[in-house]
């Protein structure tokens, strides 16, 4: 059963941009994982859906900041992310994996580059994401996917770390 809206959810300590952003998301209503063969198919296309609106949104409002693809089993996703900083970009490869347990658990987000340059990431490059993000993804699994995880993992993650790692120096603009 879907829940009615993210309205329903408590969201304290997200900011309006990306309350605003994530409710433009459309829910997913498939619980399947990768290895649920037929069900998984039909999770990954509303997963594509999902995904493809997001970007649309983002475009339309000038706040598109991510590139991300699928491998032939929509397992593994490969991408680049940015942010801008004092109108400088700065870009990152972005990777991660879907787990075998999803949707009812996130998958964890990597910037390999990043990686043991930040507090607020775990070895190989995954970005924390334990104290806000996972406990909304637990309330909402099965409802939120790949999108989901972007908008409300990456995005503030990058918001958050990027301008303290550029103005302390650890990254430098290519």
């Amino acid at each position: 059963q879907p829940s009615k809206s993210l309205r329903d959810t408590p969201m304290e300590g997200w900011d309006n941009n990306t309350l605003t952003n994530v409710q433009k998301i459309p829910l997913l209503r498939t619980k399947a994982g990768p290895r649920d063969g037929e069900g998984w198919t039909a999770r990954l296309k509303e997963e594509y859906q999902a995904l493809i609106s997001y970007v649309q949104w983002n475009k339309q409002n000038d706040n598109d900041w991510f590139t991300i693809a699928s491998d032939k089993t929509g397992t593994k996703w490969k991408g680049k992310c940015w942010y801008v900083h004092n109108l400088i970009k700065y870009e990152f490869d972005v990777q991660f994996e879907i787990p075998a347990t999803y949707p009812a658990t996130a998958p964890e987000i990597e910037i390999p580059e990043l990686d043991g340059k930040t507090a607020k990431m775990y070895r190989g490059g995954k970005i924390c994401l334990t104290i806000h993000f996972k406990p909304l993804w637990a309330k909402n699994a099965p409802h939120f996917g790949v999108a989901h995880a972007l908008c409300l993992g990456l995005a503030p993650w990058l918001a958050a770390e990027i301008p303290h790692l550029v103005d302390n120096g650890v990254v430098k603009s290519k």
